[in-house]
């Protein structure tokens, strides 16, 4: 597992470096997938994402986080032999937003980043929560890639 990482905040943030490094590995692990993959993650702010979100959702107002995933399936995709590591997706997480969601739910600042990492990479492969099973299945496989990443 590869993450390119990009901050345009505070400096401070430049450790999620390797706080995102280390959960995607164990949410990879966890969820057993043996494939190679490169995750871009960019820590923007509320005006930034407020932007993102107007142009690709037509929401104009700010967000905790956004994926875009890179693999669907093209069928004229020419196949890839090997481990060569393929570019999963990109995920923007609004460092502003999680501040303030941090203080609204009683955690820690970290605790509500790496929740958010954990659902930008849960959308990269495919998981959704526009149902209420959806949403079950996926925010309880967030809690145990969270709870697994403690161990």
């Amino acid at each position: 597992m590869e993450i390119t990482f990009t901050n345009t905040g505070p400096s401070g943030l430049n450790d999620y470096e390797t706080i995102y490094r280390d959960l995607a590995v164990s949410a990879i692990a966890f969820l057993k997938i043996t494939a190679e993959y490169i995750i871009e993650v960019n820590l923007v702010s509320d005006e930034e994402i407020q932007a993102i979100n107007k142009a690709y959702r037509g929401k104009d107002a700010p967000t905790d986080v956004i994926s875009f995933a890179f693999l669907d399936s093209i069928e004229t995709e020419v196949a890839i032999k090997g481990d060569v590591p393929r570019l999963l997706g990109e995920i923007m997480i609004s460092y502003e937003t999680a501040e303030r969601q941090a203080k609204k739910y009683g955690h820690s600042v970290q605790r509500e980043m790496k929740f958010l990492f954990a659902h930008g990479i849960l959308h990269l492969l495919g998981y959704n929560h526009e149902t209420t099973d959806q949403e079950k299945v996926m925010f309880a496989l967030q809690d145990q890639i969270l709870d697994q990443e403690k161990k």
